[in-house]
């Protein structure tokens, strides 16, 4: 199962910053949600950056298929 959150490494190749500081303006400035670590690093959803680069999502829920009522 792949990591739910991005690596720092991931963080820094993204963004092509070092600093946790710059890395936050960065994603605020893409509209990239994140949460705040305790050692200042934002922790950003693979999810959400695969998304963004258009990568593959989830697969599409298959909802049953029902036929009208009559």
């Amino acid at each position: 199962m792949p990591d739910l959150i991005a690596t720092r490494e991931t963080l820094i190749e993204l963004t092509g910053l070092r600093r946790p500081s710059a890395v936050r303006r960065w994603l605020d400035r893409e509209c990239i949600p994140y949460m705040v670590g305790a050692d200042g690093w934002p922790r950003v959803l693979q999810t959400i950056i695969m998304a963004r680069l258009g990568g593959p999502s989830k697969a599409p829920v298959k909802e049953p298929q029902l036929r009208p009522w009559r």
